[in-house]
């Protein structure tokens, strides 16, 4: 899991492209998708992989028997991600653990769209630079489907959020779902977004 850099600065980085779309979504259309065309030899624009959503989870175990970490959870969730979070229930019972079934212990945001791009672009141009000692993320964190996850430590690396309002680090779980065939497929499509995925070989990504 990624740490938090204590590093403050940050670079001011518009999600909104010269015709009003987001950013990164310009990108995707006037860059990435005619070069993916080119590459994987498709005529057909819907064939070429492309951001279909973003989950992002947050899994606070502490909510059992102290609630208020949840609230903190929902209201950091809702500020990094524009969308507000729904709360996320257990399954099962656990009595060591003092958990009941359909007790809230978590939240989770699906994104679509205009806000998708926007979070995308945020991740990827603000909070990952903001990690402590950030090589780059793990080029085999697929799920064989084309789809790939990662995951934050702390809620802190979003510059938009204050630490002054939660009083404890808060993880979260980011899940990018697209579109691709596979993950091969995949990995050149987020590489080509910003993602910065090691190499194969495992070298940082900027190497």
């Amino acid at each position: 899991m990624a740490k938090q850099s204590k590093s403050k600065a940050t670079t001011k980085v518009s999600p909104v492209g010269a015709s009003g779309a987001p950013r990164l979504l310009e990108h995707y259309l006037h860059t990435v998708r005619p070069a993916l065309a080119a590459s994987l030899k498709r005529d057909n624009p819907h064939a070429i992989p492309k951001l279909e959503k973003i989950v992002v989870n947050m899994g606070v175990g502490i909510a059992v028997t102290e609630k208020k970490f949840l609230e903190e959870a929902i209201s950091a969730m809702a500020q990094v991600t524009g969308q507000k979070p729904i709360a996320t229930l257990s399954k099962i019972a656990v009595s060591g653990f003092k958990l009941r079934e359909n007790l809230p212990i978590g939240c989770k945001v699906t994104l679509r769209g205009r806000r998708m791009y926007e979070f995308f672009d945020r991740l990827v141009s603000l909070a990952l630079p903001r990690v402590r000692d950030f090589r780059g993320l793990s080029s085999t964190a697929f799920d064989g489907h084309g789809n790939y996850s990662l995951g934050l430590s702390e809620q802190m690396v979003f510059p938009e959020i204050n630490p002054d309002k939660y009083s404890r680090p808060q993880g979260m779980n980011i899940t990018l779902v697209t579109s691709a065939r596979n993950d091969d497929e995949a990995r050149e499509f987020l590489r080509a977004m910003g993602m910065p995925l090691k190499k194969e070989d495992g070298s940082d990504a900027a190497a």
